[in-house]
């Protein structure tokens, strides 16, 4: 079976590329010159696939990279193209808890993805997943950058949330089993092993890295402002808005509620020493180059 990949140079993209190979794979993504809107690019890169796994989105906005353009008009274009190109199923990585009226933009352009799917008449498979990690994530990559920098940890809050994260490779697996239609029912829940609280995932990802942070919890509108500057001066920001309402809430459960996937796909890796290790960052702590007007600076003066 030949599958189009949208999103397929991005962190989960790439991983199931390379799970399929390069017989059975077509990456698709802004790196290969399709942008997600070119309805008629996109359906001449879906020419001959069965199948597309649409993994593109973003976790913030960036200039014209916008949640209403990438995760909304972007489904509708892959939607279409899939028409067009004879394509049969469609499988959506999706977000755990992406769902309307929270007041994140990247909760409910997921959602409203979701349903643009639902409504397609397309054979389709909606994956609701957790926090998935791996080399090249957000999770582990973050919080390790993190401890390297500071002394201290902001926690969300005083009462723990859940998480349960997932690796990259089980997530894949889910995906596969996706395309190839052994998951009955159209929507499902994707969620890790082991169910645990975010300060300690925090905390094994701190001690693998070697560091022994002070954590001080603090209050979410606290994290919120945290958000709202990263996002303003980092080039890849720490914590994003959309990801302070994750910590806020934890992700350990789906809203609305689905089914998990069937017991054969489900995801069993356990948020181990061994697995974080494998993630962990070669980039050490956060430095002057993760800073917007240190890129533009250096970007003006080389041109």
């Amino acid at each position: 079976m030949k599958v189009a990949i949208t999103g397929g140079t991005g962190f989960v993209g790439r991983s199931l590329a390379a799970r399929l190979g390069s017989e059975r794979a077509v990456v698709v993504s802004r790196r290969t010159g399709v942008d997600v809107q070119d309805v008629d690019a996109l359906a001449a890169a879906f020419a001959g696939c069965e199948a597309v796994a649409h993994c593109a989105g973003i976790n913030r906005e960036i200039g014209e990279q916008t949640y209403q353009r990438v995760h909304v008009d972007g489904t509708a274009a892959v939607i279409e193209a899939a028409r067009r190109a004879g394509v049969r199923r469609i499988v959506m990585l999706s977000f755990l808890r992406a769902r309307p009226g929270t007041g994140s933009g990247y909760h409910e352009s997921k959602w409203e993805a979701e349903e643009l799917v639902r409504a397609s008449g397309l054979e389709h498979t909606i994956l609701k997943s957790g926090m998935i990690y791996g080399p090249g994530d957000h999770m582990v990559d973050h919080v390790a950058r993190a401890v390297r920098t500071w002394p201290f940890f902001a926690t969300v809050g005083f009462r723990e949330r859940d998480v349960r994260p997932v690796p990259v490779e089980d997530a894949v697996d889910v995906i596969v089993g996706a395309l190839e239609g052994r998951i009955p029912d159209p929507t499902v829940a994707v969620m890790g092993a082991e169910q645990l609280p975010l300060g300690q995932a925090v905390r094994r990802i701190a001690h693998v890295a070697g560091r022994r942070p002070v954590y001080i919890p603090v209050p979410i509108w606290a994290i919120r402002v945290i958000a709202v500057l990263a996002e303003s001066v980092m080039t890849v920001p720490l914590v994003a808005r959309a990801q302070a309402l994750m910590l806020a809430e934890g992700v350990s459960e789906a809203a609305p509620a689905a089914p998990e996937v069937p017991a054969a796909l489900r995801p069993r890796g356990r948020f181990t020493e061994e697995r974080i290790r494998a993630a962990l960052p070669d980039r050490g702590a956060f430095g002057a180059d993760d800073l917007r007007v240190v890129r533009w600076w250096r970007a003006r003066r080389a041109g």
